[in-house]
């Protein structure tokens, strides 16, 4: 899945999200001209419509973000990296070591 499909089911959660308050407010009249049920089936039917859209972005969300964390693990060579006995030894020398005497707070 590419980067634009996460990206769009983002976008179109997040406006299903922000049209709860609206739905609630135009069900509210709803009921109060008289169609309860119809009033209820719309805002039941936003709250269901956000809630899937946020499941379904932030599923895919985290497949794609898996399957990108995956990518860059193959990529990466290891066999490369290793790190040999001599390797730490010859590291560890470059490293200016202090004595005793260069510490001030030992006693």
């Amino acid at each position: 899945m590419s980067s634009k499909v996460v990206i769009a089911l983002a976008l179109l959660a997040f406006a299903l999200v922000a049209a709860v308050p609206v739905a609630l407010v135009a069900g509210v009249i709803m009921m109060l001209l008289g169609h309860v049920i119809g009033g209820l089936a719309l805002f039941g039917g936003s709250i269901l419509a956000a809630t899937a859209a946020v499941l379904l972005a932030g599923f895919t969300g985290v497949r794609h973000l898996r399957g990108v964390v995956r990518g860059m693990l193959t990529e990466h060579d290891f066999n490369e990296h290793n790190t040999t006995e001599h390797d730490l030894t010859e590291r560890n020398s470059q490293v200016f070591q202090l004595g005793r005497d260069d510490y001030t707070y030992i006693r």
